[in-house]
């Protein structure tokens, strides 16, 4: 009887252990999310409930020179961006997924040299993959199908470039219902035009070896399904996924863009070993 005592509480521990060990393999990673080009952090408001919900904990990072982040419009720089994200990032004790719309795939990418070790997952959503040395201004002329090129306006005087209000609505909400169409155009923010037109510095050793996928959007005309695609070619990722959403998904399509969000976080299998 003794015996049989003995084997039951060590059974016991080693489920109590297995049990323990479960759960800390299931932990989830902090998402860091961080709008693009004339966005506020707003932009993720309907994605942000259910990433939660799910048990994320989700960290909503705004840019300076935003209503809610003033700063100086010479003051800000790439580097302002990227050090922004890192200070935002900084207390998270595991490494996060980070995700770029748009414009903030460049500076997501520039974190991701910066400090690879904090990063998990880099997620483009929508946004610009750039190789090395290459800036917003190269990746966007380069974009034959994008038609934001006869609405967007350098104002060099001033330091910001503008989309014209009358193709906010078309470019940016092009498959929104027509309330949502109303209210995008008042929505759009002037952008510092210091961080679109400065390269990207990365490297293989640290870039290179972050993980990455790509959310594509079939219906973009900001930033064109051909550019998605040969920025892909240029630069692989491990996964990619497709909304058939414009440009701005989580507008239109919340729900996809937090079960995109959800699929990159998921546990990347490395060997014998998850990441």
């Amino acid at each position: 009887m003794e015996r049989l005592i003995q084997v039951a509480i060590t059974a016991s521990a080693l489920t109590a252990t297995m049990a323990c060990g479960g759960v800390q393999a299931a932990e989830k990673p902090t998402i860091a999310l961080v709008h693009g080009a004339w966005e506020e952090s707003n932009v993720w408001g309907n994605v942000t409930p259910k990433l939660k919900a799910d048990g994320y904990k989700v960290i909503v990072i705004t840019m300076p020179g935003r209503p809610n982040n003033p700063v100086p419009v010479n003051k800000i720089s790439l580097d302002l961006y990227r050090d922004t994200i890192i200070k935002s990032i900084a207390k998270e004790r595991h490494p996060v997924v980070l995700v770029g719309h748009s414009f903030a795939g460049m500076t997501i990418s520039a974190v991701a040299e910066a400090e690879p070790s904090k990063i998990k997952t880099l997620v483009y959503l929508a946004a610009y993959l750039p190789k090395n040395g290459q800036s917003l201004l190269d990746l966007g002329n380069s974009d034959k199908d994008s038609k934001i090129g006869p609405f967007l306006k350098i104002m060099k005087d001033q330091g910001i470039a503008v989309v014209d209000g009358a193709g906010r609505a078309d470019l940016f909400c092009n498959l929104c219902p027509p309330q949502l169409r109303a209210a995008v155009p008042n929505l759009i923010v002037d952008e510092p035009l210091a961080p679109l037109v400065t390269p990207v510095h990365l490297t293989s050793d640290r870039f290179g070896k972050v993980d990455k996928v790509y959310v594509h959007t079939a219906q973009d005309v900001v930033v064109s399904p051909s550019l998605q695609a040969s920025m892909l070619m240029a630069t692989p990722v491990r996964l990619e996924l497709t909304l058939d959403t414009g440009h701005t998904a989580f507008l239109t399509d919340p729900d996809g863009v937090a079960a995109a969000i959800e699929k990159a976080a998921s546990p990347v299998e490395i060997g014998a070993n998850a990441r």
